[in-house]
């Protein structure tokens, strides 16, 4: 049945005037609800109720997991077992009529939402499998992952990172062990073992974080990031590579900032970047998806609706509000959609600019019914 509710979906959109009522939600709210993904706050679907308003009212179209909330300062979050998260994850999919993206940071080592401590298996690092350089010692990684993943009914992992180590004292990349190396075609290489075990499990994989946030000497989590002294090209090579390959998974965005590539905006909100470099340039036909659009690189220069315009006109398909930085709003799901009604009706975005994003994202979406064997 969903398959049959997605494929007419996909092949109705046409039919859809921007405004028209078809059905609850109507057709140009699914359009924008499925441009968004969100975290909450619950081991169960029901601790937060405005997840399934979210869901059932402004059909949003992925959920991302977290095991630690930051704003609480409390190891409660979404995950506390493998039987917790699968029947979360079964909830979740079960108030959507379109399958949802679940997604979750699940790179290995230590950027795992999936601990030991709660009952998971222990993974190693990139940056350990790229030391390694040993095909078959990230293979059987990867699959140990994909594997997993599968088991929990998790759909997206927002991975792998495809970041060159090349600055490796960075605090969100080298310091953590994201990178598999400094060597773009040695990260190319294990990239791809990991993108063909996802595709094999049915695990829709995310390459992060474009163009590049290797060479950072800041988070973006925490500050605005100017990497334009220290970025180079050979940060895209793995991109380069991958797509040339046929890769046409989602890529995140970083919200680093490159005056050489866009001397305004940083790359999450740069025209310049996702849709020149990244899609013109490189080739890339898939889903982009931002970095968490609350992270201070973001919200803290730039007023919400300023941002989801920006992103929006930049070529961004899928606005991810991780709802995990230093507040919690239950009602950005909510602000967000209401923010992209009214940038339409301002005719400050396009019907056919919503449409281009929802046609890549429900073409994705079919391999969640149908993944590649």
């Amino acid at each position: 049945m969903r398959q049959l509710i997605l494929s007419l979906l996909l092949l109705l959109l046409p039919l859809f005037p921007a405004g028209a009522s078809t059905s609850k939600p109507d057709s140009l709210t699914i359009k924008i609800g499925q441009m968004l993904m969100i975290g909450f706050r619950g081991l169960d679907a029901k601790t937060e109720p405005r997840i399934e308003a979210d869901i059932r009212k402004r059909g949003i179209g992925g959920i991302v997991l977290f095991d630690y909330d930051v704003a609480a300062a409390s190891p409660v979050r979404n995950i506390e077992s493998p039987e917790q998260v699968a029947r979360l994850v079964s909830e979740l999919q079960g108030m959507s009529q379109i399958p949802l993206f679940v997604a979750i940071d699940q790179e290995g080592g230590r950027v795992s939402r999936l601990k030991p401590a709660r009952g998971f298996p222990p993974s190693v690092s990139a940056a350990h499998l790229g030391a390694l350089d040993n095909a078959d010692s990230t293979k059987l990684a990867a699959g140990a992952t994909a594997g997993l993943l599968r088991r929990l009914k998790i759909n997206m992992d927002l991975a792998p990172d495809v970041d060159l180590n090349t600055n490796p004292d960075n605090p969100v990349i080298g310091r953590l062990e994201r990178s598999f190396s400094k060597d773009p075609r040695v990260v190319a290489r294990h990239a791809r073992i990991f993108i063909d075990e996802f595709h094999a499990a049915g695990i829709v994989p995310v390459l992060k974080h474009f163009p590049g946030h290797g060479s950072s000497t800041k988070d973006t989590h925490k500050d605005f990031t100017d990497i334009t002294a220290t970025w180079s090209r050979d940060e895209l090579e793995p991109y380069r590579k991958l797509i040339r390959e046929g890769y046409d998974d989602p890529v995140m965005t970083a919200h680093v900032f490159n005056a050489g590539l866009d001397s305004l905006n940083p790359a999450t909100l740069s025209k310049a970047i996702v849709s020149g470099l990244l899609r013109r340039d490189l080739g890339f036909r898939g889903v982009v998806i931002s970095d968490d659009m609350q992270m201070k690189a973001i919200s803290g220069r730039y007023g919400l609706e300023t941002a989801i315009r920006l992103a929006i006109e930049a070529g961004v398909d899928i606005l991810l509000f991780g709802n995990n930085a230093s507040d919690y709003d239950p009602k950005i799901a909510e602000k967000a959609t209401g923010i992209v009604h009214k940038l339409l009706k301002q005719g400050v975005v396009t019907p056919g600019r919503i449409d281009e994003s929802y046609r890549r994202i429900m073409n994705l979406k079919q391999r969640i019914i149908n993944p590649r064997q």
